[in-house]
C-alpha cells in the first residue's frame, strides 16, 4: 500500500487555572498546592479522600482527571472529566482546552513514533516504533473521538505496518466523519488487495466478497471524486476480479463519451477491455490516453501489454486453425517501443523487463532478449 503524510498537531502549552472559583475543602486546597509542585501521586490521594467525602465534587473530579491526564493514564482521566461533567457544566471549559492539549500531546507522539518507525532500516525496530505510534494515536482518540485526522493517521500507520486490515475500522471512520478520498481510496484498495490474495490462494468465493466490498465502497467514493486517478484503477481492477467486467463496461463507456479528453476515464476504461480481451478497442483507449499525456506511464505500459496478448492470442488461433502465421509478430513489434519506455520507468519492475525480453525473443533480436531477462534476473535478486 502507498504512504502517505501523518498530520502534526500543535497546541499551546495550557495553563492550569486553578484560581477563580471559590474555596474549596481542605482536600481541593491541598491537591491544587500538590499540582503545583508535580507531586500527582499526592495530589492523587487527597482527591480520592476529596470524592470518597463529597461525591458531587464536580472541581475534585476535574483535578483529578488533569491529574490522570498529566500521568498519561487517560483512561480514568477521560472517566473523570466526565463524572465533573454529569454533575455540573462549571469546569467544562477547563476540560475542553485540558483535552485538547492533552490530545495534542499524545498525537504528536505518534506521529515521532511513526516517523522514526519509517526511517529505521531494522524492521523490528521499525515494528517496535509503530506498534508504539498506534498506542498513541489510539489514545488520541480515546481524548478526542470525532479529530478525523487521528483516525487518518493511525490507518496510515497500519498499513505501513502491512497490517492492512486493522486499518479498516478507522478508515472506516475516516469516511464516517469526513467523507475523505483517502479514506475511500485505500479501503477500496485494502478490500481489493484481500480479494487478489484470496483468489491466489484459490479461494474464490471469499475473493469476490472482498472484491464486491472493493467496488461497493470505490462507487461510494467515485460519486463524490469522479476524477481521482487511483480510485478509478482499483475500482476497473475489483470489476474484473469480481467477473463483472460486462457490468462496468458501460459506466466507464459513458463516463468516455461525457468527457472524451479524460485520459482516467480513458485509461480505465481501457483496462476493462483489456480484462475481456477486446484488443482492438483496447487499443483505441490506451492510445487515446497517450494521445492526451505522451507521459501517462500507465497507459504506455498497458498498451504494450495489450499488444503481447494480442499477438499470443493470434498466434494460439493459428496453431488451432492449424495455420502457419506470421501476424502475431506484427503485434509484439507493435508493443516493442511502448516496453522499451516501460523499463525506463522509475517503477519498473522484473516483470516488465521479462515482457520485453519476451518480445525481443519473438522478433529474433536474441542479444537484446538476453540482456533482458538478465536485468530481470537482477531485479528478482535485489
Amino acid at each position: 500500500m502507498k504512504n502517505s503524510k501523518l498530520f502534526i498537531a500543535v497546541f499551546l502549552m495550557l495553563g492550569m487555572m486553578f484560581m477563580g472559583y471559590q474555596c474549596g475543602s481542605t482536600e481541593i486546597t491541598s491537591a491544587k498546592l500538590y499540582i503545583q509542585q508535580k507531586n500527582y501521586d499526592k495530589a492523587i490521594e487527597v482527591l480520592q479522600k476529596e470524592i470518597t467525602k463529597n461525591p458531587k465534587s464536580d472541581e475534585g473530579y476535574y483535578l483529578l482527571g488533569y491529574v490522570y491526564g498529566e500521568q498519561n493514564n487517560y483512561p480514568d482521566m477521560v472517566d473523570a472529566y466526565n463524572k465533573s461533567l454529569n454533575i455540573s457544566k462549571t469546569f467544562e471549559k477547563n476540560i475542553e482546552d485540558s483535552k485538547k492539549y492533552f490530545w495534542a500531546q499524545s498525537f504528536n507522539r505518534g506521529v515521532n513514533l511513526y516517523q522514526r518507525g519509517i526511517k529505521t532500516t531494522d524492521t523490528d525496530s521499525a515494528k517496535v516504533f509503530y506498534d508504539k505510534s498506534i498506542a498513541e494515536f489510539k489514545s488520541s482518540i480515546m481524548i478526542e473521538p470525532d479529530s478525523s485526522d487521528t483516525y487518518k493517521n493511525l490507518a496510515f500507520v497500519y498499513l505501513s505496518k502491512g497490517d492492512n486490515n486493522a486499518a479498516i475500522d478507522p478508515l472506516n471512520k475516516l469516511i464516517e466523519k469526513e467523507k475523505s478520498v483517502d479514506g475511500y481510496k485505500f479501503l477500496g484498495e485494502i478490500y481489493y488487495t484481500n480479494g487478489a490474495n484470496l483468489k491466489n490462494a484459490g479461494k474464490v468465493d471469499e475473493a469476490k466478497t472482498e472484491f464486491n466490498k472493493s467496488i461497493d465502497i470505490l462507487n461510494e467514493g467515485m460519486k463524490l471524486y469522479p476524477n481521482d486517478s487511483d480510485m478509478l484503477l482499483t475500482l476497473s481492477n475489483a470489476y474484473i476480479g469480481a467477473d463483472r467486467t460486462n457490468e462496468a463496461i458501460e459506466p466507464f463507456k459513458k463516463g468516455v463519451a461525457a468527457e472524451p479528453e479524460n485520459k482516467y476515464y480513458r485509461y480505465n476504461y481501457g483496462v476493462l477491455l483489456l480484462g475481456i480481451d477486446d484488443y482492438a478497442n483496447a487499443e483505441i483507449q490506451f492510445k487515446k490516453a497517450i494521445e492526451i499525456d505522451p507521459n501517462y506511464e500507465n497507459a504506455i505500459y498497458n498498451l504494450g501489454i495489450t499488444y503481447i496478448k494480442w499477438g499470443n492470442y493470434l498466434n494460439k488461433k493459428a496453431d488451432e486453425e492449424g495455420k502457419l502465421s506470421e501476424e502475431y509478430k506484427t503485434k509484439y513489434q507493435a508493443a516493442l517501443p511502448y516496453l522499451e519506455k516501460a523499463v525506463q520507468m522509475k517503477d519498473a519492475d522484473a516483470q516488465t523487463w521479462e515482457f520485453l525480453g519476451k518480445v525481443y525473443s519473438v522478433l529474433g533480436m536474441q542479444d537484446d532478449a538476453t540482456n533482458a531477462f538478465k536485468k530481470a534476473d537482477e531485479m528478482r535478486l535485489k
